[in-house]
């Protein structure tokens, strides 16, 4: 990895677009510090930090880098966008002119991506509104309680929003990597020094010698093991070979060649997590903000879907909502992949183009055998997804080791450098077929 990013920095084009990448991304760390206006900060900090105990904003501060805790200008920061690609997504299933405009190519993806930045900016108008009619409620959130401070409250959130968004495009056209993964990525790798520091703080610093390096040594163990299965997750993949028909037209013999159809073991990434962490976050994040506290059957339920109650030793009857966690994971596992990927499809193209796998017959049985395999392989994945989603939050439960960089927050990361990395090297790759060529 290291080796290829030297190479690449030796490369003038490569160079300046790692260099407008870094420029980008200290854009955003810069803009993560400049507050919004008219916002008592400290006070807003302490009211957070009071929520963040009980984890109901956590899940929405790691992707923002802080930014929210310190409620800056990009306090929403690319959430939106993210929750905006996922619902056009959707509705390419849902809506058949959505569809039609992904099967049209470069002008279809146009309009769907047009269609996703408005998405975008009317969920953040949304989202400001809501939080800036919070703030007017509570008192000593805002400096002074005027309409026109919520207005600008209200503004200055979405154009934040909108301009990470901006952002993410440019470095997607002028940087390396997807501009909107790397965005996120930089914000989950900024809270990760000071996640360290509390994680010495609490098991390492002022303890007996030997307590402290045992568990130095199992926190650097249980981080390393965690990357190393996040690595071994994204990179395994199940290839189905592909055998096409010999062609002759004239004295020419065309096609016979073979190739594979690789189906990635975890095909969903991180997305099941998401849609699993977002729906158990929703209810309490609501309730906060409109102030329940209530004991009823209603605190009964936030307190089971609450994940800091989860693997408590002394409340393990919260634990079930855990088991109904593990269930939505491996659910939205086969959901998600069941919209990305359409084995009937695949095998109707395969067929057109004269291609079967060795032993199946085209058509249907292709079908039927690669829906079969994907099942398969979709368990797999969901159960080793399970494995790093889990693992955070046990040893948060057991030992209150809280920290950013949970099982979510990993796969994104090592996910986005992995495909960084590939992208220079493809980009090195074809720079040197260019030279060739010259030559």
């Amino acid at each position: 990895m290291f080796k290829s990013l030297m190479n690449a920095l030796k490369v003038k084009e490569l160079r300046n677009k790692i260099l407008f990448t870094i420029c980008m991304l200290g854009v955003i760390r810069l803009g993560s510090a400049i507050p919004v206006p008219g916002m008592n900060v400290s006070v807003f900090q302490n009211w957070f930090k009071n929520l963040t105990e009980s984890d109901s904003f956590g899940f929405m501060d790691r992707f923002t880098g802080g930014s929210f805790e310190n409620m800056s200008i990009l306090a929403l920061n690319i959430t939106p966008y993210i929750t905006s690609s996922i619902i056009i997504q959707l509705l390419t299933i849902a809506i058949p002119k959505f569809e039609e405009w992904q099967r049209d190519g470069e002008d279809g993806r146009k309009k769907l991506t047009a269609l996703t930045r408005y998405v975008t900016v009317a969920l953040a108008l949304i989202e400001s509104i809501a939080m800036a009619i919070g703030f007017y409620r509570n008192t000593g959130f805002l400096t002074e309680q005027s309409i026109f401070l919520v207005i600008q409250i209200v503004a200055a959130l979405t154009a934040g929003s909108a301009f990470l968004m901006w952002i993410g495009e440019r470095i997607t056209d002028n940087g390396v990597g997807n501009g909107i993964s790397i965005v996120l990525t930089i914000n989950i790798l900024s809270r990760m020094p000071s996640d360290l520091k509390a994680l010495y703080e609490q098991f390492v610093n002022g303890k007996a010698i030997a307590r402290g390096v045992v568990s130095a040594i199992i926190i650097l163990a249980v981080i390393v093991a965690m990357v190393v299965l996040v690595v071994l997750l994204n990179g395994a993949e199940r290839r189905i070979p592909v055998q096409y028909a010999k062609k002759i037209q004239g004295r020419k013999t065309y096609g016979g060649n073979r190739s594979e159809i690789p189906l990635k073991v975890n095909t969903a990434g991180v997305m099941p997590i998401i849609f699993a962490m977002s729906l158990f976050q929703f209810p309490i994040i609501i309730s906060q903000l409109v102030g329940y506290n209530g004991t009823g059957f209603w605190g009964k339920f936030i307190a089971y879907l609450n994940q800091s109650n989860w693997c408590n030793p002394n409340h393990w009857n919260y634990s079930l909502g855990l088991v109904v966690y593990i269930l939505l994971l491996i659910f939205f596992a086969y959901f998600y992949t069941s919209i990305t990927f359409n084995p009937l499809e695949i095998a109707d193209n395969m067929k057109k183009q004269g291609g079967f796998i060795p032993g199946i017959r085209p058509g249907k049985p292709t079908s039927d055998y690669l829906t079969s395999i994907l099942n398969y392989i979709i368990f797999i994945g969901a159960c080793g997804l399970t494995i790093i989603g889990v693992l955070p939050i046990f040893f948060n439960g057991v030992f209150g080791a809280s920290v950013s960089f949970g099982g979510t927050s990993l796969i994104i990361v090592v996910s986005v450098i992995l495909e960084t990395i590939k992208q220079i090297e493809s980009q090195m790759l074809v720079r040197n077929y260019k030279g060739f060529l010259e030559d």
